[in-house]
């Protein structure tokens, strides 16, 4: 335990003092949670001053980096805080076999695919760390000769390793009782010891090496299964620079191919944002689904009322470009979400045009007059709602951050990163769905009057 704090505190001592850092808390340890590797001997965990005195989180922890990348016999791994609850690394593998030799050199054959094609970091799995343990094997019938037992053996044996319990002692302060153990002096607890351990016999004190042998083997952890099969997990992290699906893309591509017996399935991040597509998939296409069934009760026409659709379409057109202008990337869930929320704010504008436009086609106004009016009525409302609407959106997109209780006023705070792309994808495809329904709208009524015309001309009825 103190070999693996000095070690600790070597790391602790290079970078407490780094102007960026307001606060250090470190702690070294034997064992691990189930969120760590087995390996990890101790945390570290900082605190930073105000996001607006200090660099970025990814400049700072790559300064760690510099500044520990010369310490021997060790590997660090610098990871940001995370919202939500904490869920390991971004990127998981689950290899599963029924045979534990092929499922090892699989395990071994894909980290070193990993580290070749590039876009990891800090691969590790949860396999137990390698080791040799002692078995010891106790001979019964010698046992027997001498007069002893395996119970006698065991006492004997727990002598020497973690001692043997006489009694338990409860102090007035403290509620749980406390072990009273006696055991040898720690130069004594050797295996060279251990075989010359006596223990009393009716024929006297006899050393356990006349009954008991040591035999070494592999040191065996905690085995995972999964559906009855053995199962090694691989985590990694993504490199800097670099996207999840983008590297999982061409681990796909260069996976080399599994034995027969041993499966493969990609776990992590990605199977969370499958799940999620595959719920806002969903939504969304119940969403739409209501609003056709609620607009062709309403307008009584097809046509219009996949007219008042297709700024959906073209609202999606809109996030995409919205995206792209502000260099934010796809995801999956706030993208989404903002997709869903667009599909019931983009098609008010086309309502509001169609609504008029039949109004004045009852007034007995001609197709091309009907929309050209129209068109003119309702351009002001239209945007004025899109203005008001992406000028409220504007402070997250630009990340705009307001402190009330400590007055000041910042741009790209942390708090705000989580909401910029939701704030994006609604205010560009609003803007983009909102100039192109203006524009398409009126022209494509005029075009269904025009081919309604000569649909009821041709099968002969009056127009």
């Amino acid at each position: 335990m103190w070999e693996r704090d000095a070690i600790v505190r070597q790391v602790e001592q290079r970078l407490q003092n780094m102007p960026e850092v307001k606060a250090l808390y470190a702690r070294s340890m034997l064992s691990t949670s189930s969120q760590l590797a087995p390996d990890v001997i101790g945390v570290l965990q900082f605190q930073f001053n105000d996001w607006f005195t200090r660099r970025t989180a990814t400049d700072i922890l790559e300064d760690f980096r510099e500044r520990t990348r010369d310490i021997p016999g060790i590997e660090l791994e610098f990871r940001k805080q995370e919202g939500g609850p904490a869920e390991g690394k971004p990127i998981e593998l689950q290899v599963s076999s029924m045979n534990s030799d092929e499922l090892n050199e699989y395990v071994d054959e894909i980290q070193r695919q990993m580290r070749a094609l590039g876009g990891f970091a800090d691969i590790e799995d949860d396999r137990s760390l390698p080791g040799i343990e002692w078995r010891l094997q106790v001979d019964r019938e010698a046992a027997a000769r001498f007069g002893t037992d395996v119970l006698s053996i065991g006492s004997a044996v727990r002598l020497v390793t973690n001692g043997l319990v006489l009694a338990t002692y409860r102090p007035e302060d403290v509620r749980d009782e406390v072990d009273i153990a006696v055991r040898v002096p720690n130069n004594w607890r050797e295996l060279d010891h251990l075989q010359r351990q006596t223990i009393h016999t009716p024929r006297g004190q006899v050393p356990l090496s006349e009954f008991v042998s040591l035999e070494p083997g592999d040191k065996t952890g905690s085995i995972v299964r999964v559906d009855g099969q053995r199962t090694i997990t691989i985590k990694s992290d993504v490199a800097p620079g670099r996207r999840m699906d983008e590297v999982l893309r061409s681990l796909q591509a260069e996976m080399p191919e599994p034995p027969e017996g041993v499966s493969v399935r990609f776990a992590g991040e990605n199977e969370d944002q499958q799940q999620a597509a595959t719920f806002l998939t969903t939504a969304f296409l119940v969403a739409v689904g209501l609003m056709l069934l609620i607009l062709v009760t309403q307008f009584n026409s097809l046509y219009q009322t996949f007219l008042i659709l297709s700024a959906i379409v073209l609202s999606t057109a809109g996030v995409l470009l919205g995206l792209l202008v502000n260099g934010q990337s796809f995801g999956v869930v706030m993208v989404g979400m903002g997709i869903i929320a667009l599909a019931g704010i983009v098609v008010n504008n086309n309502i509001i045009l169609i609504d008029t436009f039949n109004q004045m086609k009852k007034e007995g106004k001609a197709a091309y007059e009907a929309a050209l009016e129209t068109g003119c009525l309702r351009l002001r409302p239209v945007l004025l709602t899109a203005v008001t609407t992406i000028l409220g959106l504007m402070p997250m997109v630009l990340g705009v951050n307001v402190n009330l209780l400590e007055p000041s006023l910042g741009l790209g705070a942390p708090s705000t990163q989580w909401w910029t792309q939701l704030s994006s994808a609604i205010a560009g495809g609003l803007a983009f769905a909102t100039l192109l329904t203006l524009l398409l709208t009126p022209a494509l009524l005029v075009l269904g009057e025009k081919a309604g015309q000569r649909v009821r001309a041709l099968f002969g009825r009056d127009s």
